[in-house]
């Protein structure tokens, strides 16, 4: 068997006989089942301690050591039992801090429940952790320092938000502290690891899984801070906040945002569920469920997005009818991927198609209903939502509308390029305009193989373009293709999007940044940078299956390379905020079958 270090996050194989194994990494006991504890320890009080001091009829400390060794070494018993008190004799801190220091190298079992890491808060609150007098102390201190961020680094994501939640609600100057002690920690780390083999060559902590779990702890707190000044923000207290200027804020901070805005409102849906359960006894589930048929699946996603709108903000999960499997993420990309693939194609005729730019734009022929451009504005939407890349080909002045930013001439360059070159032409013409190009006011598009005219001002059709009003012309056109020619296609589009996505937090992008959410970044793959946060499951990273795959993936082409990651992950795209933000899963599911 194999399985990663509670502490560390080593992969370590063992026998499938053990209870418990050793990390041959950082040394932490890893137990596998519950470690047994056949003495019953009582917590220490106030009073207790006071008892075991007298307990002979004078002051004996001696007692007292023996029972903190033991609450210490049994987390349990510890987060029944912390207190502070004070003029602590030296004998006693050590048997303290012998304790903390034996009960993190072997907590007794894996931390999974919120429960299980107060133990973790508790040592933290510990002052004497700060202390570096000397430098044995010191390095004593950070020695039960590295393996509280360890164990706090390798929880899971419900616990890393309890953290979150738990961190934030601590006073300014305490929330100081615990920063302070991971730079410090960070600092001692580092000093230990120069440079090796001098200015360009390889960093010695690289591989240095204590300044990894520091760094990660360090994350929280850099998520906390943000999420403040988020919350602060929202207030529109007049208080200073870096999202008054988002600039300042950057991809990853604003996405972090946007996922805690999103969750945020997921969470308060799912207690709406509950809360309607218990109250009003009308059955309801914490997620949008979404049951659709893929002979019928515009149809389908349609009629139940309209029958949910105001559950569009909870987690969305999907079922296709008659077929068996739970979502666990693949089924929402799947559905993505085959919605956007029907609604986008040029057959469909909702959008027209550039070849020169390979970009889509709405089409103001389209017969389509407009709640067939709700559901596409309701699905990109989702897509930012439930933090899902689509492979759609939207120029950026379809972002610029959803923002309310005015576009142009230069947007139309983008999608339309032929075109917008004959209008740039037209304004930089040096002959008589009127009679080389016989153009009047009028906008044209196609409408199944015809022309249609319109006017582009009142009586547009009878006055001709000339030097004098080719400026205005020119305005008038591109605003007639960006805006006027599409109203009833972009209007729904944007309701749909604005249903979904009308928090607060998407006021701090910029558009080219909502693109980047949607669509992704077609930035070159780095493989190693992606195998740097692969999880492995029954897989070690040195085996050599796993060597072979990243050997035969980095010597694919980039057209393979991206083919490889579509069948993956769903989209040849990586998130805008780089590849350490991929979801990468390696996972040994048993001997090989049939299927």
């Amino acid at each position: 068997m194999s399985g990663r270090c509670m502490c560390c996050n080593s992969n370590l194989r063992f026998p499938r006989s053990v209870s418990c194994f050793r990390c041959t990494v950082c040394e932490t006991i890893n137990d596998l089942i519950t470690a047994p504890h056949n003495e019953q320890i009582n917590p220490l009080t106030l009073d207790r301690i006071r008892a075991l001091i007298s307990y002979y009829g004078e002051p004996n400390y001696k007692l007292l050591e023996q029972e903190i060794q033991k609450a210490f070494a049994n987390w349990p018993t510890l987060n029944e039992s912390f207190n502070n008190p004070v003029n602590i004799r030296a004998n006693i801190i050590r048997a303290m801090m012998r304790s903390v220091e034996s009960i993190l190298k072997r907590p007794g079992r894996m931390l999974k429940r919120k429960e299980d890491i107060k133990f973790l808060m508790i040592i933290l609150e510990n002052p004497l952790l700060s202390q570096h007098n000397f430098p044995q102390e010191s390095q004593y201190h950070h020695q039960i320092v590295q393996r509280v961020f360890g164990l706090l680094s390798n929880l899971s994501n419900e616990l890393h938000h309890y953290l979150v939640n738990w961190f934030a609600r601590h006073s300014t100057e305490i929330f100081r502290k615990r920063v302070e002690l991971v730079n410090l920690f960070i600092t001692f780390r580092l000093s230990k690891h120069p440079i090796a083999n001098g200015p360009g060559g390889p960093l010695a902590y690289e591989s240095d899984w204590q300044i990894n779990s520091a760094a990660k702890v360090m994350a929280l707190f850099y998520y906390i801070s943000l999420i403040d000044d988020f919350n602060t923000w929202e207030l529109r207290s007049g208080k200073f906040t870096f999202c008054q200027y988002p600039f300042l804020v950057s991809m990853g901070g604003k996405t972090s945002i946007m996922e805690y805005d999103a969750k945020r409102q997921m969470e308060s849906k799912a207690k709406e569920a509950i809360f309607s359960f218990l109250f009003q006894k009308r059955a309801a589930t914490p997620h949008l469920i979404l049951k659709v048929r893929r002979d019928y699946l515009i149809e389908d996603s349609l009629s139940q997005i309209s029958e949910n709108e105001m559950e569009l903000k909870k987690s969305l999960r999907i079922e296709f009818v008659g077929e068996v499997g739970v979502d666990g993420g693949g089924l929402r990309k799947e559905w993505f991927l085959l919605l956007v693939r029907h609604l986008f194609d040029p057959k469909f005729g909702m959008f027209t198609w550039d070849e020169d730019s390979r970009l889509c734009w709405f089409n103001p022929a389209s017969f389509e209903p407009s709640d067939q451009f709700y559901l596409v504005g309701v699905v990109i939407g989702l897509a930012i939502y439930n933090s899902t890349i689509l492979d759609v080909h939207f120029p950026l002045a379809c972002y610029k509308k959803l923002l309310n930013v005015p576009v142009g001439l230069e947007d139309l360059k983008e999608f339309r390029p032929a075109f917008a070159r004959g209008l740039e032409q037209l304004l930089s013409f040096e002959g008589d305009v009127e009679s080389t190009y016989c153009r009047d006011f009028v906008g044209e598009y196609e409408v199944f193989d015809e022309i249609k005219r319109v006017p582009l001002k009142p009586n547009g059709q009878n006055i001709p373009v000339t030097n004098d009003n080719r400026k205005e012309y020119v305005e008038r056109y591109v605003n007639f293709i960006l805006n006027e020619s599409v109203t009833k296609q972009f209007e729904p589009f944007r309701r749909g999007f604005n249903h979904v996505c009308s928090g607060n937090a998407l006021s701090l992008f910029q558009p080219e940044e909502i693109e980047l959410l949607v669509r992704g970044s077609a930035e070159p793959l780095e493989i190693e940078q992606l195998r740097s946060v692969t999880i492995y499951e029954g897989f070690r990273e040195d085996e050599v299956t796993i060597i072979n795959f990243w050997a035969i993936f980095k010597a694919m082409n980039p057209i393979m390379q991206r083919k490889l990651l579509t069948f993956v992950t769903g989209t040849d795209r990586i998130p805008g905020t780089g590849c350490a933000n991929l979801s990468f899963k390696i996972s040994y599911y048993g001997e090989d079958c049939e299927r």
